[in-house]
């Protein structure tokens, strides 16, 4: 690949997620960027690598997928730079966005992580909307199958759980 294709794919990256007001991960980073652009999967992990290593973007883990979110250091290098990406390729990322923003934003709203503590492990499950929680939950369990399974069932369950949470907590006695 050559340094004006990787320049290409970093400036692409941080455009999608200057544009986006939650964290993308990186299937769906992606899912955008091999179909557009027909690159290697291996060339977009340099792309990512070196922008964490450069600070422009921040990545979280949790459970089997990272999350990534523009650094401010990154939002001034695609304010600076954003006339190198064509304007039919910013017209193709921000119709990517608009078609599929309900299930990007779901995929990284609902999120559910476990960890060892002690001689058992905490599921942690939470709902978010853009930076604020609505609602995080700590399970103790003892068994990591048990704690695989409770996050597990987060992605499915969370809005009925949310729901039944908020309707007894209201619910005058």
């Amino acid at each position: 690949m050559t340094n004006e294709g990787l320049v290409l794919y970093k400036l692409m990256v941080l455009y999608m997620l200057d544009r986006v007001d939650f964290p993308l991960t990186t299937s769906q980073i992606s899912q955008f960027i091999l179909e557009y652009n027909s690159t290697a999967f291996f060339d977009l992990q340099i792309a990512l690598n070196e922008l964490v290593e450069k600070d422009f973007i921040k990545p979280k883990t949790e459970r089997n997928h990272t999350l990534y979110e523009i650094t401010e250091q990154g939002k001034e290098a695609v304010e600076l730079f954003e006339f190198k990406i064509a304007d039919s390729i910013k017209m193709s990322i921000l119709n990517y966005l608009k078609e599929q923003k309900i299930e990007l934003r779901n995929e990284s709203a609902i999120s559910s992580d476990y960890y060892p503590s002690g001689n058992e492990y905490i599921a942690q499950c939470s709902i978010k909307e853009k930076t604020q929680t609505l609602l995080e939950i700590k399970i103790a369990v003892p068994t990591i199958e048990q704690a695989i399974h409770i996050c597990d069932s987060w992605k499915e369950k969370n809005e009925e759980i949310y729901q039944y949470l908020i309707t007894q907590i209201w619910q005058e006695d």
